[in-house]
C-alpha cells in the first residue's frame, strides 16, 4: 500500500511569509490554504453535538454473538485500535445509545490509561462502551472527527492530558474536563479534511506495513514447528532436501552440551553501583529488548568487586529470564554481569551451533516445555535444574545445524527491517504533525 503522495505535494515551511509566532498558524500549512486566515482556539464541548457521555457500568462476560460487543479500556490499543482478538460481551440491556456510531470518539477517563482513544469504525462491527470511558461526538460541522482522532495524538494533547489528570491518588478526567479541553481548528472544514486525509493515509500505511511485520513473525513461528521436531518425534516435518536421507537426530539434553549457571546480584546494591568506565558490565532484565536476539549493551556497571557476589558471561553464551517472560534466549555480544534473575548457558559443546540451539530453545516445544515444568503456585519461575533438563534433539550434521539456524536469521532479519520501517514511518508521522497542527507556543504567543 502507497500512501497518497499528492496529500504532500506542494506542502512546505513558510514561517518567514507568515511569521507563525505571531499568528495562530501552523509552520506546514497546504498551498491552497495559505493566507486564509488563522486558526482559532475552541473549547472541545463547543464544537460537539452532545456533552460528553459515559458508557455504561456493567461487568463483562465471555464473547458470545448473541449478547453485544463489549468495549473497555483494555480493548483499545495503544495505537487506538480495537483487539478484535480479545472481544468481550455485555449481560445487560442496552439500547442504541449506548452502541458506537460513525464519527463517535471514546477517551480513557481514568487510571494509567488516561487520555488514550479510539475512534469508531464500522468494521469493529457495533460496540458498547463501558463505564470508564466517555464518548465524544464531533459536530458535522464544526469538527472533522479524524481531525480531532489525530489531535488526541500529539503532544499538545497528552501534556494537557498530564496536567489535567494530575491529582492526588488514581489519575483521571471527567467529562466536563474533557469539554474543556482547548483545540486550534483551521478556518474551513476543507482544511480539516486534507488535514485528516493526509495523516489518516500516514495510519494505513502503517498498519499495513504493521499487517506484514506480524505475518513474518507468524511465519517465523510455523516455520519453526516445522524445522524442529515435534514432541516425540525423532526427525522434523520439513527437512531441507541434502539432509533429508541423513538419519534421525540426536537425542540429549541442554544441560549436557553446556554449563548451565544463574546470575547473582551484589549486595547492598549501594555499595556496588556505578557508572564509572572501570567498572565492569551490569545486565538487569530491563535492559533487554524484548524482541531482540542478541545483547550489546548495559545502562549500568558494577564494581570490580562485585564479582565476589554476581557472576560474569562472555560473549556467544545464551542467557534467558528465569521468572515473568521465562525462557526467552539471547545472544550475548558482550562481556557481562548478570542480575539473579538471568539463568545463562555457557560452554557450549562444540559439537551444538551456538544459533542452532538460540533458535531451538525460542522454538514452540522448548516453549511449551517451559510453561510445563515452570516451578511456584503463583508467579511461576525456571530455574537451572529444569533447563538442564530441555530436551534437546540436534542434527549429528553440523552444516544441518547450520542451514536451519541461517533460515531463521534471514526471517529475523526480514522482521528486524520491516520493524525499522514501521519506525521509521511513526516518526515522520510524529514530525508532520509538529508542524501540521500550530505549536502551543505559538498559539499563546
Amino acid at each position: 500500500m502507497q500512501t497518497d503522495t499528492s496529500l504532500l505535494q506542494g506542502m512546505d515551511s513558510h514561517a518567514g511569509a507568515w511569521e507563525p509566532e505571531k499568528m495562530r498558524v501552523p509552520k506546514l500549512r497546504f498551498p491552497e490554504f495559505r493566507g486564509k486566515g488563522e486558526w482559532e482556539e475552541k473549547k472541545l464541548g463547543s464544537c460537539l453535538s452532545r456533552h460528553p457521555e459515559y458508557g455504561i457500568n456493567a461487568a463483562a462476560v465471555p464473547y458470545t454473538k448473541d449478547l453485544p460487543t463489549y468495549m473497555r479500556i483494555t480493548d483499545i490499543s495503544e495505537d487506538g485500535n480495537f483487539l478484535r482478538n480479545k472481544k468481550v460481551s455485555v449481560a445487560k440491556e442496552v439500547n442504541k445509545e449506548n452502541y458506537l456510531s460513525e464519527g463517535d470518539i471514546v477517551l480513557a477517563r481514568t487510571g494509567a490509561s488516561v487520555g488514550k482513544s479510539y475512534k469508531y469504525k464500522k468494521e469493529d462491527g457495533e460496540l458498547v462502551f463501558a463505564g470508564f470511558l466517555i464518548r465524544v461526538r464531533p459536530d458535522k460541522g464544526k469538527l472533522n472527527s479524524e481531525l480531532l482522532f489525530q489531535f488526541l495524538s500529539t503532544e499538545q494533547y497528552w501534556c494537557w492530558v498530564d496536567f489535567s489528570s494530575a491529582r492526588s491518588g488514581q489519575p483521571g478526567i471527567n467529562g466536563n474536563e474533557y469539554a474543556s479541553l482547548p483545540i486550534t481548528l483551521p478556518p474551513t472544514l476543507k482544511e480539516q479534511q486534507k488535514i485528516a486525509d493526509c495523516l489518516s493515509s500516514l495510519d494505513e500505511l502503517i498498519t499495513a506495513h504493521s499487517q506484514k511485520h506480524a505475518a513474518l513473525k507468524a511465519h517465523k513461528k510455523g516455520l519453526m514447528q516445522q524445522l524442529f521436531p515435534a514432541t516425540g518425534k525423532t526427525v522434523p516435518k520439513l527437512r531441507f532436501p541434502e539432509f533429508r536421507d541423513a538419519g534421525e537426530w540426536e537425542d540429549t539434553k541442554l544441560g549436557d552440551l553446556s554449563i548451565i549457571l544463574r546470575g547473582g546480584s551484589p549486595r547492598p546494591i549501594d555499595n556496588y553501583m556505578t557508572i564509572e568506565a572501570s567498572g565492569l558490565n551490569w545486565l538487569k532484565i530491563a535492559d533487554v529488548n524484548k524482541d531482540a536476539k542478541y545483547v550489546t549493551c548495559t545502562k549500568e556497571r558494577v564494581l570490580v568487586t562485585a564479582l565476589s557476589k554476581t557472576r560474569e558471561v562472555n560473549p556467544g553464551d545464551l542467557i534467558m529470564s528465569n521468572s515473568m517472560s521465562f525462557g526467552r534466549p539471547y545472544i550475548l555480544k558482550i562481556k557481562t554481569c548478570i542480575h539473579d534473575g538471568w539463568i545463562a548457558v555457557t560452554e557450549i559443546d562444540k559439537q551444538a551451533n551456538r544459533d542452532y540451539l538460540y533458535y531451538l530453545i525460542l522454538s514452540p516445544v522448548s516453549q511449551a516445555y517451559f510453561v510445563n515444568n515452570a516451578a511456584g503456585s503463583g508467579v511461576q519461575n525456571l530455574n537451572a535444574d529444569i533447563i538442564k533438563l530441555l530436551p534437546v534433539l540436534i542434527p549429528k550434521d553440523p552444516t544441518e545445524q547450520q542451514k536451519i539456524a541461517d533460515c531463521l536469521s534471514s526471517i529475523d532479519d526480514l522482521i528486524t527491517a520491516q520493524a525499522k520501517k514501521i519506525d521509521a514511518l511513526k516518526a515522520h508521522k510524529k514530525g508532520l504533525m509538529q508542524q501540521l497542527f500550530p505549536a502551543t507556543d505559538e498559539v499563546d504567543a
